[in-house]
């Protein structure tokens, strides 16, 4: 009987070995662009956020700002896939309303300003595949430049008297996009 039951623990620990090594998974290094998310407010105990952006963070590098996203040619917003931004209330960029939803975030460089894009277009890789039509707002905002570097592109949201910013940052480039209530 103890022979048997020795014999049937070896067994059964040789299959499950086995077959744990048979279906183990590959999983992927980590991405060079992570994604982030940065919300308003931006406390994670509060839930009651009045927007979230996601988008992935590309660094320089050793690459210039202007290689990356240049002036004149529609940008993503970081890397991967294009940035989105989730609106929880009513809001307006610039002079046009805009409804709670998600849209996709695009961006037009320019040396001294950025026009920002929202698109009604959702789960696009790039800014390969935008379409002009599918415009929700857009809006002009000046660029200025930072004393500092940011290696890394970066987003966050900051309260304003009527609404909130949407603050983007890389290299010395800052760029503040106001939404209003």
């Amino acid at each position: 009987m103890k022979k048997s039951t020795l014999v049937a623990a070896m067994a059964f620990s040789m299959t499950t070995l086995l077959s744990v090594s048979a279906t183990a998974q590959k999983f992927p290094d980590l991405d060079k662009s992570p994604m982030d998310v940065a919300a308003y407010p931006n406390d994670y105990k509060d839930a009651a956020k009045l927007a979230k952006v996601t988008y992935s963070r590309p660094q320089l590098k050793g690459r210039s700002l202007e290689e990356l996203a240049p002036a004149g040619k529609v940008w993503r917003t970081g890397a991967n896939e294009a940035a989105e931004v989730t609106l929880y209330k009513d809001m307006k960029l610039g002079e046009t309303k805009v409804k709670a939803g998600t849209y996709t975030m695009y961006a037009i460089p320019e040396k001294d300003s950025y026009t920002i894009i929202l698109s009604k277009d959702l789960n696009v890789w790039g800014s390969y595949f935008y379409k002009e039509a599918n415009d929700v707002a857009r809006l002009k905002v000046p660029a200025t430049q930072a004393a500092d570097s940011l290696e890394n592109f970066s987003m966050v949201f900051t309260k304003a008297d009527n609404g909130i910013v949407l603050n983007l940052g890389w290299d010395k480039t800052r760029v503040a996009v106001p939404f209003t209530e």
